[in-house]
Formats: structure tokens, sequence, C-alpha cells
């Protein structure tokens, strides 16, 4: 190739010769470009567990509910324009796709910032960007479906793992960067004055104590340090491969349509969460990925043939055995990230004091442990292993792992229910907290072996054709684990039963024990362990 960002006419991977020779080089370049690209785009999606953890701290004036909300809005956006996003390499390239995803982050990452210098900001004004902040989280069923293309059947779950597991190092990037970076004023006059912490607060290396200044639009324009250099890496050392996509056109073409189907997604995600508000969350969910798909099909030119083409999928019933077993994995890992930060503030931030008359009440706890301190621990350990699920997956099988991991799970959720349940009835809950994060951290650490496995066994079963978007279109759904988890144990915290949200999870998590099973591991299996 005369550059190295050419379009690659030849890619046989599964020829031992030009994989040595050619293809790994530029499978491993491609792969560590997409990488801290993926990373970024968990970090915009997820960061606003962290801001509004720290909007409560401030004193925003919105209510507990409303700052879920806003976590769960990222969460259904980025769920939902994964649907979209799973058909972009082969319409647009990877190349195309991952420069131009990763360039639209800027503008949820600096408008978010730009809002929060300002605590009269509207709460409309934050909904729009946690929405547009979802395309964070819709890049990485683009991410995926383009690195599946790279590397052999034998290193996929290498290849899935690496950029899965890294990339989702976003989240604990994220929830260490910010609360760091929020103590000063690095960004000078240009981002604004601080603001003054009503609350506690804390980062990685301790408690900040209330009265101390605050720069929490840092939260947002920190990420375009990172942000603009990565577009540029895209664009200049990544690859389309025509093998994958025959017909990309020009670069304008393809941007286009990468807008298009990302401008679909956002349509659907407004629709899908103006009707939670007059349906229930089970009903609202399932019509909004109808809704996507519906109108995916309808988009006019030459993308509604390609997009037909893909669609093949949901006639294969391992497409809807493995999205069942992907939420089980990374819905839980993402759900819980989004979840964590609010629930330990709700939940640790209040205690319970006996009145005169001895009726118990919930207060302040002055001594409460600081969720920016200690919530980045879990999904780190879940990022952190997920590369060694899928390179356990490699030698022993994707679904004996995923069969293990579930059971624990079962049984890590009932327990750390129980815990949550302690914690909120309690005079004094900060007993409790360190058996509540260590359970946390086993659920993490098991849904991130979860998330090796099941891409592992995604790139066995299906191939070379519908592997890229069977993986985009369970990673879609399983997304809306960080939609749905917010809502269901804010609801229940709400509520006073936090533990109901756990003991849900376990009953879902034993459901895929039996599916993993029935499907890979029984006697007569359809797919014995991929």
């Amino acid at each position: 190739m005369s550059k190295r960002n050419a379009d690659i006419e030849k890619w046989d991977v599964e020829d031992a010769q030009f994989w040595e020779q050619e293809g790994k080089h530029i499978a491993n370049r491609n792969l560590w470009i997409s990488i801290p690209s993926l990373l970024m785009g968990f970090a915009v999606w997820m960061m606003w567990g962290m801001i509004t953890t720290q909007m409560q701290n401030l004193g925003f004036s919105f209510t507990v509910n409303q700052l879920f909300s806003l976590t769960a809005l990222a969460g259904l956006a980025g769920a939902t324009l994964r649907i979209p996003a799973s058909f972009m390499i082969r319409i647009a390239g990877g190349r195309n796709t991952i420069f131009l995803t990763t360039a639209l982050l800027m503008i949820p990452a600096a408008g978010t910032g730009i809002a929060l210098m300002n605590p009269s900001t509207p709460f409309w004004v934050f909904q729009a960007l946690a929405l547009l902040s979802g395309i964070g989280g819709g890049n990485f069923a683009c991410s995926m479906s383009n690195i599946s293309t790279f590397y052999p059947s034998k290193q996929q779950g290498y290849a899935l793992g690496m950029n899965a597991g890294l990339g989702n190092f976003g989240v604990t990037t994220m929830q260490i960067v910010i609360p760091l970076v929020m103590t000063v004023g690095i960004f000078g006059a240009i981002a604004g004055s601080p603001m003054e912490l009503q609350s506690a607060s804390g980062t990685l290396i301790g408690r900040i104590e209330a009265g101390t200044d605050t720069w929490i639009q840092n939260a947002g324009f920190i990420w375009l340090v990172f942000l603009i250099p990565l577009a540029f890496a895209g664009w200049f050392g990544m690859n389309n491969l025509r093998t994958i996509t025959p017909n990309p056109g020009s670069p304008l073409a393809a941007f286009s349509k990468i807008l298009g189907l990302y401008g679909v997604g956002l349509v659907t995600a407004i629709v899908g969460m103006l009707a939670l508000g007059w349906l229930n969350m089970w009903i609202a969910l399932p019509l909004t990925i109808v809704l996507t798909l519906v109108l995916l099909r309808l988009i006019p030119g030459d993308i509604k043939p390609n997009i037909q083409k893909q669609f093949a999928i949901f006639s294969n019933k391992h497409t809807w055995s493995m999205t069942i077993l992907y939420i089980l994995t990374f819905g839980s890992f993402i759900g819980f990230s989004a979840a964590l930060p609010l629930s330990i503030n709700v939940i640790f931030g209040n205690m319970m004091e006996a009145t005169a008359d001895g009726t118990l009440i919930r207060v302040a706890n002055p001594e409460a442990p600081s969720a920016l301190t200690w919530a980045w621990i879990g999904p780190f350990v879940g990022a952190l292993i997920r590369p060694l699920g899928g390179w356990i997956s490699d030698k022993v099988g994707g679904s004996i792992v995923t069969q293990i991991i579930s059971a624990i799970m079962v049984v890590a959720s009932i327990a750390t229910g129980y815990v949550m349940m302690q914690a909120y009835n309690a005079t004094d809950p900060n007993q409790f907290f360190w058996l509540f994060l260590l359970l946390f951290i086993v659920l993490f650490a098991a849904s991130g072996i979860g998330n090796g496995s099941t891409f592992r066994s995604i790139g066995v079963i299906f191939d070379q054709q519908q592997k890229g978007p069977v993986l985009g279109w369970t990673s879609a759904v399983a997304a809306y684990g960080a939609f749905i988890a917010p809502r269901v144990m804010g609801e229940q915290i709400q509520a006073g039963t936090p533990e109901l949200a756990m003991y849900g999870f376990a009953v879902f998590y034993a459901i895929c024990l039996v599916i993993n099973w029935w499907f890979y591991l029984r006697k007569g299996a359809y797919v014995k362990n991929p």
C-alpha cells in the first residue's frame, strides 16, 4: 500500500501466510487506534453517573429522580444508537466510521462543560447533552464490528477482548479522572469560575470537605484533550476493508450515511424517552428497538439493500440466545457502572436515626463514604479482567466460562441485595460499606470475564459476514442495561427497598444459566461449547 490509511482490496486473515506477512501488522495498528477511541466513547457516555453525583453535592436544583434520569437517558441513547451503529462498517467502512464517530464525541464533551459552568442551566439542556453523549455508547457496536473483521477466528477472543476490555476502561478512567480534574482550574479563565461544594465529596486520593472550590465543568472539557488527537489518528492510521465494505463511496458520502444512521437512532431514542412517560418501561424499550429497526429498513438509497442483507441475522436463533447472554454480562457491567455512584451517595449518604418517640427517620450521614472515591474500583476490575475472560475462553470454550460466571452472579446478586437492605435501614450504614463494595466487585469481575466469553462464542458461532452485525446487535440490546439498572435501582432505593432490584437481577441471571446450558452445553446442544 502507498499509504498507511489506504483502502485494502485483498484481506484473507484465515490464510496463515498472509496473516504473518501482512495482516497481523495492519490488524494490530487498527486495534491500537480503536482501543483508545472506544475508551473515550465509554468515558463520554458514562460520565453522567459521576457528574450527577457532584451536581447533587453542589446543590443543583434537581431532584434525585431527575439526576438518576440523566444517567438513564444517556444509557437509553447509547443503547439505541448501537442498533444503527451495528450496520455502519459494511455500509461506510471502518476508517470512515471510527474517525467520524470519535470526532462527534467532541459535541457532548464541550457542550456539557459549557452547561455545567452555570448552575441555572435548564434541565432540558442537560437532557439534550445526555442524549448526545449516547454517541459514545453507540460507538461500541461499530468498533467491535470493525475489529472482528481484522482478525482470524482463532484470535477472536483475544482481539475482541482487548478492544472491548481496554475500551471498557473508559468507565474507570472517567470515574478517576473526573473527580481529580474538578479539584483544579486546569483550563484557566476559559472554563469559567469554580463553585463551592455544599456537601462533602471526594476523589481517588481522599475526602473533600464542603466549602471547597470545585470546577465541575472540567468533567466535560477534559475529554477534548484526548478526542482531538484521536480523531486525527483514526483518519491517518486506520483502514477500510473493501472485502467487507465493497462500496463505501467518497469520505463525504460515507459520513452522510453514518450521520443518517445515527440520526435515526437519536430520533427513536427521543421517542423512547417520551414513551417512558406514558408506558411501562418493559413495553417502552422493546417498542423503541422495534421502531429503530423499522425506520432503518425504510432508509432510501444504497443504504437500504445493505441493511436488508444484514437483517438476515434475525432469522438465526443464535442471534437471540447470544443477545440474552450478552445482556447477562455487558448489560450488568454497564448498568452497574451507571447506577453505582449515585446509589452509594443515596444509600450511604443517609442513615436511620431514632426520634424521641422511637420513630426512625432518615438523616444525613456525616461520615458517609464518597462515591467519587470508591465507585471506580468495580468497573476497573471488570474491564481489567475482560481480556483474561477472552483468553481463557479461547482455551476451554466460551460457554463453560459463561456458565460458571452466571452461577456466581446469581449468588452475588442475592447477597448484595441483602446487604443493601441492611445498610439502608441501619443507624450506622458505614459498617456495611466494605461488604457492599466487595460484592459489587465480584459482580463486576464475573461480568467482565463473561464479556470475554460471550464474544468468543459469537466469534465462533457466526460466519465472517454475520459476525460483525451480530456483535453490534447483541451489544446494542445489552447496552439498555445502562438505562434499566439506574432506573430500577433508583426507583427501588426511593421506595426504601433497594434489595428488590438485586433480587430481580438474580432471577434473570438464573434464567441465563438455563439458556446457556440448553443451547451450548447440554448433550445434543446446537453448538457445543463455542
